[in-house]
């Protein structure tokens, strides 16, 4: 049996793998593959919210009657991070690798908090409230993020 906090949490863990990728190559100062950890990370981020949004928080505020809680939060932590990940990838274009630095640890901060509040609280909560749902709906957040 698949639970949003089983699935879910695993996917941060993937996306956290490619962005310490990401982060070592252009320490290093290979842009190259900086480049291509790079943009695996973002496309899989991107994805990742794009499931949260479309499938997991519609599920859950249909369930709860609650729109505007933890939900509501997470869409903004999101916005902030699609932000962040644009000015990453310019950093990335320009080959600035103290902006690539500042604006890494920035993104991993709010990355570390965003996927403790998901994963200690939302999805725990997520999975509690969409009862019979749950299994299918971790199911098709799996095959989403596996497509992705």
């Amino acid at each position: 049996m698949s639970h949003i906090s089983e699935i879910l949490p695993a996917h941060h863990k993937h996306c956290d793998e490619l962005f310490a990728a990401a982060e070592e190559a252009a320490q290093s100062g290979d842009w190259v593959a900086c480049g291509e950890q790079s943009g695996r990370f973002v496309h899989d981020m991107l994805a990742h919210f794009d499931a949260e949004e479309s499938l997991l928080f519609p599920a859950f505020e249909s369930a709860t009657g609650m729109s505007g809680g933890p939900t509501q939060i997470m869409r903004m932590e999101h916005g902030q991070m699609r932000e962040l990940l644009v000015q990453l990838e310019s950093a990335l274009r320009a080959k600035d690798e103290e902006t690539f630095a500042g604006v890494a640890e920035t993104l991993l901060i709010m990355m570390q908090q965003h996927n403790m509040k998901e994963e200690n609280i939302l999805y725990p909560m997520c999975d509690q409230a969409l009862g019979a749902q749950v299994e299918r709906l971790a199911g098709e957040l799996n095959t989403r993020l596996e497509q992705a």
